[in-house]
């Protein structure tokens, strides 16, 4: 059994069919699926439907750098509601905050707006004691210098689609209650990730992911992801660090416990 930590399910490409990708996922053998939201209605949207499917999908509510507006005060604000008061966190639903973080690929008009949002979302993180899902772009250097000012006090997290090379991963690794979230990225022909892993990342530092419905690993790359083709970056997982597929399950479903404490 094995954990899809990062699936975008509620999006409108498995409306037609999203009880048959969850049906797919299970069959596959993906006991979980973690599910991050992107902005307010995502996060409102992602508490509904996982109430739908308790025990199986697990949400996340939080404002990606993407969707960092104008507005973007006025939309944590509104999330910041949605969060639990410390002294309910046991009674709460939500998983962790995200998926939140930074990302210059595109533009920098947004670019200290990013930063002031992401950074309040790390406080949230410290305050509830609830995982970072964290998305970072072209932006490295600045995440890390935001995380360093409250790596003693943050629960831990994921650096979600990591596809960086040994250096970033290092300089990723030094937040240890942090994981790596690796996906189909791993199974593209022009992918560095099977020799960079191995020779830089350990086993009790990963954590499967699909991003589904995007980057769908070798051999369904082109179509639509699903978590069912989790299976596929545990193949090649496997395949790079020379072990069974049962031991990158065992070693990734531990990590997973380690940082997503309330489940």
């Amino acid at each position: 059994m094995i954990i899809d930590t990062h699936c975008h399910i509620d999006g409108e490409e498995f409306d037609e069919d999203r009880d048959a990708v969850i049906e797919r996922a299970r069959e596959a053998g993906v006991e979980k699926i973690f599910v991050p939201a992107i902005d307010l209605a995502t996060s409102r949207r992602i508490l509904t439907l996982c109430q739908k499917h308790p025990n199986y999908l697990y949400p996340m509510v939080g404002l990606h750098p993407e969707e960092v507006r104008a507005d973007w005060q006025e939309q944590l604000a509104a999330i910041k509601t949605l969060l639990p008061p410390l002294s309910s966190l046991h009674h709460q639903p939500i998983l962790a905050i995200g998926e939140v973080g930074l990302d210059y690929y595109w533009s920098r008009e947004f670019e200290h707006e990013q930063a002031e949002a992401f950074e309040e979302q790390v406080r949230w993180s410290v305050e509830t004691q609830l995982p970072l899902m964290i998305h970072c772009r072209k932006a490295q250097n600045e995440m890390v210098g935001i995380l360093k000012r409250y790596a003693q006090t943050l629960p831990g997290g994921v650096f979600h689609c990591f596809t960086g090379n040994e250096q970033e991963a290092r300089e990723l690794l030094q937040f240890d209650r942090f994981m790596l979230g690796i996906g189909g990225v791993l199974t593209f022909k022009k992918s560095h990730l099977p020799e960079v892993l191995p020779n830089t990342v350990p086993l009790d530092r990963i954590v499967l992911e699909t991003d589904a419905p995007y980057m769908a690993p070798v051999p369904m790359r082109g179509k639509r992801n699903e978590p069912a083709f989790t299976r596929h970056v545990l193949h090649k997982l496997a395949e790079s660090y020379g072990v069974s597929e049962v031991e990158i399950a065992q070693h990734t479903n531990a990590n997973v416990d380690r940082v997503f404490k309330k489940l």
